[in-house]
């Protein structure tokens, strides 16, 4: 089944403008959300603002989804493919160098990723609620990142793929996206005469299909389109700061 969720504002991030995915909470007990516009709301760690200020930042989200919460994980990310398993975490804040995506089968471990046009990808195994979050630009997509999540969350279940549940949330629509022939080529493997216009979210349900997935749903929101709530790299020119997607399973 594919469809649209838009979720609403987020109760867990009480004091961190954000929305959730209530779906995901009601029906699997996991949080899952990503935060919005906000005159202090810039998560980028790689940009040219103040570290103190970007890091209280984090230190605010991890305060606000506490006490479900005691670890949160988050990339210096790359546009790859390598998945991060986190099944000992240390507390607190804990940042990977050259890491796109996470996966979990813990409890209390915040996964994050930062994003500003490129699509956040949420995935969980409902029965034993093992977790999986991912950035996913043209360049992830076309190294492979959904299946290198696909198969952390497998090794971490041992479970068909076709058992593991995706979301791909708030990111760039293929109508404000459009890219060169060497994108379009490298994304979806066939020679492409000319720029053209991608959108990375259906690629992904096409892949997720192919690889087994039944159950996925695509965020109605556009990163471009929406600027009033969210940021975006391409309509502001690269000046735009970064969102967190978040995804994790609070301690009981």
């Amino acid at each position: 089944m594919t469809g649209t969720s838009a979720g609403r504002e987020s109760p867990a991030a009480r004091d961190v403008p954000a929305l959730e995915l209530t779906e995901w909470r009601e029906r699997y007990g996991v949080v899952a959300g990503i935060t919005t516009r906000a005159d202090d709301g810039n998560f980028g760690l790689l940009t040219d603002e103040s570290a103190a200020h970007v890091l209280g930042r984090w230190r605010a989200l991890g305060a606000a989804m506490r006490p479900g919460f005691r670890t949160t994980v988050v990339g210096l990310q790359v546009h790859g493919s390598t998945v991060a398993v986190h099944e000992a975490p240390s507390e607190g804040l804990v940042v990977l160098d050259g890491v796109d995506g996470h996966a979990t089968n813990q409890a209390g471990v915040l996964l994050c990723v930062t994003v500003a046009d490129c699509v956040p990808v949420y995935l969980v195994h409902p029965s034993s609620r093992v977790l999986g979050l991912l950035h996913a630009g043209w360049r992830g997509v076309a190294a492979g990142m959904l299946e290198a999540g696909l198969a952390a969350l497998r090794r971490l279940t041992g479970a068909r793929a076709g058992s593991i549940v995706m979301h791909c949330g708030t990111a760039i629509c293929g109508a404000c996206y459009e890219v060169g022939p060497e994108v379009i080529s490298a994304v979806l493997g066939r020679p492409a005469n000319g720029p053209g216009h991608l959108d990375l979210r259906n690629v992904l349900a096409d892949r997720a299909r192919a690889a087994g997935l039944r159950r996925l749903t695509v965020s109605p929101y556009c990163c471009a389109h929406d600027a009033d709530r969210f940021y975006s790299h391409r309509r502001s020119g690269g000046v735009d700061g970064r969102m967190v997607a978040y995804l994790g399973r609070p301690l009981d």
